[in-house]
């Protein structure tokens, strides 16, 4: 087509005549003169005019977006999360590890027993004759044995260790109850003391009958007659000058929570006239969560050792106690029911 463009008029059927609009030359890429097509008689209905712009090479530059396939977005997304079997996958080997170390752990702590256990019967005689009620060499015995088991696979640490009586004061121990590891700390502190546990720990080899040398209290919880024997038999103990351990929740925190005090420990500090020391564990119930007790997870235990508490109401006491140690726990980011 001629750069210029022809008029096509057409009347009575017939082209009577068709010229180039008069128009300079334009570069090709510039838009191309109107095109003026006529059909049909401007009166008749079939007339039609319409107007054409013949564009060879457009001379208006068009952006055009970028576009990205939305499979390349689902693969950059998947690809910044990472591996969908990751997690899971670092999970379990995490859980693999734990379950390792608590097979080492238990390794430990029963080579260690048998021959600590081996030394305390053989100078039981001595003890029971020489220091009957406190058993402090017993007490100094298991104080090694916790000690060697658990500095292999966590840290801890005391506060407030000027807070402890002497070793002949008599004194009711309370604290939290996370797991089954605070009896291993708590051993390491160095006091001699008698705990309170089940009648079903007894029976486990070694460290039940090491338990019986050192004059670990027996209870059964569902028993109210045997509650009452334990009860007395710690009034006794105190008043030969011996210590008492007491968990007043009366077993371990399902979810590391504070529980609610029972009174039994505060009302035999108030019956014997001795102080109450509360104590604050922090950290056992995630290396040994309670229900879990075959793994093993790396951490730090905590141990703050309060100032005594002494009074005359069991009640009063119970809820000092409970305060303090609510306290301390709130203040390291541990919950309280």
């Amino acid at each position: 087509m001629a750069a210029g463009s022809l008029l096509r008029l057409r009347n009575g059927g017939c082209f009577h005549s068709a010229a180039p609009l008069k128009y300079a030359p334009v570069p090709r890429t510039a838009l191309s003169p109107p095109v003026v097509v006529v059909s049909g008689h401007r009166n008749h209905p079939q007339f039609d005019c319409s107007v054409r712009f013949l564009c060879p090479k457009s001379a208006i530059p068009i952006k055009k977006e970028a576009t990205v396939r939305r499979d390349t977005i689902a693969r950059s997304e998947v690809a910044a999360v990472g591996p969908v079997g990751g997690s899971s996958s670092s999970a379990s080997e995490f859980q693999l590890v734990s379950q390792v170390r608590g097979v080492l752990f238990y390794s430990v702590t029963a080579v260690a027993a048998i021959f600590l256990f081996a030394t305390m019967a053989v100078v039981h005689p001595l003890v029971l004759l020489f220091d009957r009620h406190r058993r402090r060499f017993h007490h100094w015995i298991a104080k090694i044995w916790a000690t060697l088991t658990i500095i292999p696979f966590y840290k801890f640490e005391f506060e407030g260790m000027e807070n402890l009586p002497l070793q002949d004061a008599p004194t009711v121990y309370v604290s939290n109850h996370q797991s089954f590891l605070d009896i291993y700390t708590l051993l390491t502190i160095g006091r001699s003391f008698k705990f309170i546990s089940k009648r079903s720990i007894f029976l486990f080899p070694i460290i039940g009958w090491a338990m019986y040398l050192i004059g670990v209290i027996p209870i059964s919880r569902t028993d109210s007659r045997s509650q009452l024997d334990c009860l007395k038999r710690c009034m006794d103990f105190i008043k030969k000058g011996a210590s008492v351990y007491f968990f007043p929740e009366g077993t371990r925190s399902k979810d590391g929570k504070l529980g609610t005090f029972k009174k039994g420990a505060f009302s035999v500090a108030t019956k014997t006239g001795v102080p109450v020391l509360p104590i604050t564990i922090m950290g056992t119930g995630k290396i040994m969560p309670p229900g879990r007790e075959g793994i093993i997870n790396s951490g730090v235990v905590k141990v703050v050792i309060h100032k005594p508490l002494d009074g005359q109401d069991a009640e009063k006491l119970c809820s000092e106690a409970r305060d303090v140690i609510a306290r301390t726990l709130l203040l390291h980011g541990y919950g309280v029911h």
